[in-house]
Formats: structure tokens, sequence, C-alpha cells
């Protein structure tokens, strides 16, 4: 193939674009479409689960978690934490990720590590993590601090939050005492 072959080559893309851009342009001058005010059809999101479903729960009291944790399952528990591990680590010395280690957090002074906290998580430095303000924090942290820049929806479920909550406790060298129910 010679230089005027690849000329020729060239100059046909170069002509079938600038058909396609004319092209473009006059459908933009002929046909003036109406945008909708609203979609037509309609969606029930209320079913994935999402946040504005979980709504009507929210008000409701948790149940206490004593009860709970004493029927836990430390292995489901460690299952549930899978969820938790893109963010988190759990092994003693591990460091930060996107989140704080979370190793011995049970009984821990809620942002004491050395982690770039947001204003409302650091607001509340001094207050300790306990049985109870973990399964609140964990079923909707946006709702326990609002402001935390965890993007988590929550765990919906008592028992997975139980589950998570009995593991995490053997992720300490001295493992805090279980409540009494």
């Amino acid at each position: 193939m010679g230089n005027l072959e690849f000329n020729k080559i060239f100059a046909a893309l170069l002509v079938a674009g600038l058909i396609a851009m004319v092209a473009g342009i006059l459908a933009r001058a002929l046909v003036h479409p109406e945008h909708l005010a609203e979609n037509v059809i309609k969606v029930d999101t209320s079913v994935l689960g999402n946040a504005s479903a979980a709504a009507p729960e929210e008000d409701a009291p948790l149940p206490p978690i004593a009860p709970l944790l004493a029927s836990a399952d430390p292995a489901a528990g460690e299952a549930v934490s899978k969820k938790c591990a893109a963010c988190h680590n759990f092994a003693e010395g591990a460091g930060t990720k996107v989140g704080p280690d979370l190793y011995n957090v049970i009984g821990r002074e809620r942002a004491s590590m050395d982690f770039a906290y947001s204003d409302a998580m650091a607001a509340h430095k001094g207050e300790k993590w306990d049985y109870e303000t973990l399964n609140a924090f964990l079923h909707n942290p946006k709702k326990v601090i609002p402001g935390t820049k965890m993007n988590f929806a929550g765990l919906a479920k008592d028992t997975d939050r139980a589950n998570l909550l009995a593991w995490l406790r053997q992720q300490s060298p001295n493992p805090v005492p279980l409540p009494t129910p």
C-alpha cells in the first residue's frame, strides 16, 4: 500500500465523521423532544431493603443485646464480619484501612486509634464502645452518630449484630465480660 492509499482511508474517515456531526446538528435543529416532568413507569424500591424502606423500623427501639449475646454464634459473626473487612482490620497490629482497626474494639474508647475520624465521631471521644452502643451503631451508624464518614447502611438483623459482637469479643486479649440478661 502506498501513501496515496492511507490518504484515501484517512479522507474517508474524516468525511464520515463530518457527515455524522452535520447529521447530529440537523437532527437537534429539526426535532425538539419534550422531556417528561416525572417518570412514566413507577418502580417500587421498597422491596430492595434500602434506607427509605427501613425508615419505619428505625423508630422502633432495638431489643436488648444481652439475651441475644447469650445465644450468639461467634463463627456466624466471623462470616458477618466479611461485610466489614473491606474497610476494617480485625487482627492485632494490622493497622487501619479505610476505617480504623477493630481489634479489641469492645470496651475501647471511641475515636482513640491513630485515624482521621470525622468530626462527628471525634465529638464522642472519651466514651467507650460497649455492647449496647455497638449494637445500636451497627444497626444504623448514621442515626447513632449523625455526620459519621462511615458509609455503611447497617445490619438490620438482630442475630447478625449479636453474632458479630460475639466474634468481635473474641478479637481481644482480654474479652469484656458479656452483659447479663
